[in-house]
């Protein structure tokens, strides 16, 4: 149970759970499971679309915002490790924070994306550029968009993804910048290449307790399959993941990525989504008045 005063994180949700569903069936699925913030999938086509216009980020905010929901992140496909001219990463990476702060986000996801020689999925990828240099050419984007990124109170966050899927990969990038950043904690990546939770959170937590942190959680039946699971039904430690974040006193945003838009034989949205309800209330199970008081919270963002 939640000892006297806990304040319990925030359940989110990533669109790209739902490709192709409407933004209020979207918002009725999460209003229903009692998910208090959505992650918007950012891409062309998206209901997070670059081009949108001031006037239209503003509409959809507020539909969001009227929904009694917050929006908890922009999930980008910049990969700030890429190496392509400098100016391409840091221009997309400002206007992705702007249209960011415009919808009330806290922070954008970004992939580390370096390239990297082929190997087996539950191996440590090897770098094509020497890991130090990749590692210094992604803090250097970072940095640069940071002078931005204070001014909007709106932060780029690396994820523990391909090239860099453990969290010691994305601490030894994130100590080098120059400025204010966050982590994302994608649960799958660090534990499917034998880095433990401990050790995860150990390289994390700095970044994953500020306004940018956040972590996601998932579930799958590896070595098996990759296909998204139901939260409980899988081989990932769920659990034990949400047992830790307990024991820390996380109080960030949870999200579940339901990556129906890679799989779409996964089952829908709406059933992952009453799964991940039932593993939160088990771990978290009742908010405090205090906080149903306050609203929706964002550690760190007002």
């Amino acid at each position: 149970m939640d000892r006297p005063g806990e304040i319990e994180p925030l359940l989110t949700v990533s669109t790209l759970g739902a490709p192709g569903e409407s933004l209020e069936t979207i918002l009725s699925w999460l209003a229903a499971q009692g998910a208090r913030g959505v992650e918007l999938r950012l891409g062309r086509g998206e209901i997070a679309a670059p081009a949108m216009t001031r006037g239209e980020r503003s509409e959809l905010r507020s539909r969001i915002e009227g929904a009694g929901l917050t929006v908890t992140g922009v999930a980008s496909y910049i990969r700030v490790a890429d190496p392509v001219a400098d100016d391409l990463v840091v221009g997309a990476l400002e206007a992705a924070l702007i249209l960011a702060h415009d919808l009330g986000a806290p922070a954008v996801r970004v992939f580390p994306g370096a390239p990297a020689h082929p190997c087996g999925y539950h191996r440590i990828p090897v770098t094509v550029q020497a890991r130090q240099e990749a590692n210094a050419l992604a803090a250097g984007r970072l940095s640069a968009v940071a002078p931005l990124a204070r001014d909007l109170g709106t932060y780029p966050a690396l994820e523990t993804h391909d090239s860099h899927p453990r969290g010691t990969d994305i601490a030894a990038i994130l100590d080098m910048v120059e400025g204010p950043a966050g982590a994302v904690w994608d649960l799958m990546h660090p534990w499917r290449v034998g880095e433990s939770l401990d050790e995860t959170w150990q390289a994390l937590h700095p970044w994953l307790t500020g306004a940018a942190g956040s972590v996601q959680v998932k579930d799958a039946r590896l070595p098996a399959s990759r296909t998204p699971a139901l939260i409980g039904t899988g081989t990932l430690p769920v659990d034990a993941f949400a047992g830790l974040l307990r024991d820390t006193g996380y109080t960030g945003p949870v999200c579940l990525e339901w990556e129906k838009a890679w799989h779409p034989d996964a089952p829908p949205l709406d059933e992952a989504l009453r799964s991940t309800a039932r593993w939160f209330r088990r771990h978290w199970p009742a908010r405090t008045v205090a906080d149903d008081a306050a609203g929706p919270h964002l550690p760190g963002h007002p």
